[in-house]
């Protein structure tokens, strides 16, 4: 944060400060503490953008479980009393299961987003991502993919809008 603050000046895009705060599904890493984290990047930085997560984890074959009400529930608790904007880090392969909850969470503020990302060995479907662009605000999910599904997901949607314009 001091090495940031110290660069400040010649920042000239949005900054977004990242920490998963809460354990997740599958999550075994410690989570970073919130209170000391929320402090600290808004003594530095009160007008960032918070991306607050959640530590997981992830095995192939196996079920996997998704993000819980009570996960969703505690981080909106946290968020709750913040003035930043916020986003959450949603893995790609557990957000279509978890997709009841996550629309709960971002329904309690305007200030709230979602940013899917993947492993680079995760297994999930471009189905499961347009799933969730077509049933949120196109403002509200961010994605952090790794190719080809990266290519694959922007191919899918450029022909689902050339469709529309047609």
């Amino acid at each position: 944060m001091k090495i940031l603050d110290m660069l400040k000046d010649n920042i000239k895009q949005p900054i977004w400060i990242n920490a998963d705060i809460l354990t997740g599904p599958g999550g075994i890493a410690k989570p970073v503490d919130a209170r000391e984290f929320l402090q600290t990047v808004s003594l530095f930085f009160p007008d960032v953008t918070l991306s607050l997560g959640w530590t997981t984890g992830w095995l192939p074959g196996q079920k996997n479980e998704g993000y819980s009400w009570e996960m969703a529930r505690e981080m909106a608790e946290i968020c709750n009393t913040l003035s930043q904007q916020v986003t959450f880090p949603v893995r790609a392969a557990l957000v279509r299961q978890s997709w009841p909850v996550l629309q709960w969470l971002l329904q309690t503020s305007d200030r709230y987003s979602l940013t899917v990302w993947a492993g680079k060995d995760d297994i999930y479907s471009v189905e499961d991502l347009l799933y969730i662009r077509e049933h949120s605000r196109e403002h509200q999910i961010f994605y952090d993919l790794f190719e080809p599904h990266k290519s694959q997901f922007r191919d899918t949607v450029d022909q689902k809008f050339e469709k529309q314009l047609s």
